[in-house]
């Protein structure tokens, strides 16, 4: 055999595999790129819900002088800036069919409050007619708890505000941590630093087991309704977590797609930073009239507050630097 005909017989015997192996690049070119843009939509989704988040209709619900964590959180404003955002950037704003499909791929949602969370997940519950009915909704708050081993109760939130219950004297504490620390006279409350630890770990374990929980409960559903994709609580690393509970936020998980041989499985999460202007305290610092900022640590007794510092000025109060401490 010449070797011409060698030649054509190589070719013969390798030119299938070379179109296997191009097929399959465009093949992972294509869904890398349906991965960036699911990735996208995803994001553009939390953001936009955590943005929703405080947009309140009861003024009497807007940020606490205290704290300007403390904001109400609207949850349905958030969930419709979800699903909009989501809808459109998926290209069925119009189709409420794919729309319901699409919907079976995302097993919970998360709004993480000042005090607490809540859940918008699968549940099942009776109407008035006494009829079972099973449907996304939201849940009640949880709190971020904790119990210490002296058998002290914490109710957590996203700054040093906590609400304390001292097994020891049975009374209840409310407050910042450096201003409760003395009359509670409990250890942890004397720690700053293994006070924020443990502060962090119960906020982001309380959200992690409650996720756990409603993503088993969704594998139950969608085994019900024909899907054979498990969910699962992916592995998020404490930083992103950390970052995300500086401030009330959102967190959304997809899962399941089908995305050429393999299935999406992501999550977003999302920060709403509330901007404010700065708050000016108006104190009384022995006998005489002072102000500062709210974010400076002293514990006078607080008067009144301020938009600027020129009000407190012209109210009579004199000027009290941070550095003064």
């Amino acid at each position: 055999m010449k070797w011409i005909e060698w030649a054509v017989v190589g070719v013969l015997i390798f030119f299938p595999f070379a179109t296997i192996n191009q097929i399959d690049v465009e093949l992972m070119r294509q869904t890398m790129l349906l991965e960036l843009r699911y990735d996208a939509a995803m994001d553009a989704a939390v953001d936009a819900a955590a943005q929703a988040l405080i947009i309140n209709a009861d003024q009497q619900h807007e940020s606490r002088y205290e704290s300007v964590k403390r904001v109400a959180v609207n949850t349905e404003e958030a969930l419709t800036a979800f699903y909009r955002t989501l809808y459109t950037n998926f290209g069925i704003s119009g189709d409420p069919v794919a729309q319901g499909v699409l919907n079976r791929y995302i097993p919970v949602i998360v709004v993480i409050g000042y005090d607490g969370f809540y859940v918008y997940a699968e549940d099942e519950w009776t109407d008035r007619n006494g009829q079972t009915v099973m449907a996304p909704a939201w849940g009640t708050k949880r709190p971020y708890a904790y119990t210490d081993s002296s058998g002290n109760s914490y109710s957590f939130t996203l700054d040093e505000q906590v609400l304390v219950y001292a097994a020891a004297t049975r009374s209840w504490h409310e407050g910042f941590r450096r201003d409760i620390q003395a009359e509670a006279n409990i250890p942890l409350l004397r720690d700053a630093a293994l006070f924020h630890e443990v502060r962090l770990s119960t906020i982001v374990g309380a959200i992690q087991d409650e996720l756990s929980y409603r993503i088993n409960k969704h594998n139950e559903v969608a085994l019900r309704n024909g899907l054979s994709y498990t969910f699962t609580l992916p592995s998020i690393p404490l930083e992103e977590w950390h970052n995300t509970i500086a401030d009330v936020g959102v967190v959304a998980f997809m899962q399941g797609i089908p995305m050429g041989r393999k299935e999406y499985n992501n999550y977003a999460l999302g920060g709403s930073r509330v901007m404010k202007q700065t708050e000016i305290v108006g104190a009384m610092k022995d006998n005489m009239k002072v102000y500062y900022r709210r974010s400076c640590p002293y514990s006078y007794p607080i008067e009144e507050t301020f938009a600027s510092e020129k009000t407190a000025a012209q109210q009579g109060y004199m000027p009290l630097s941070c550095s003064s401490f």
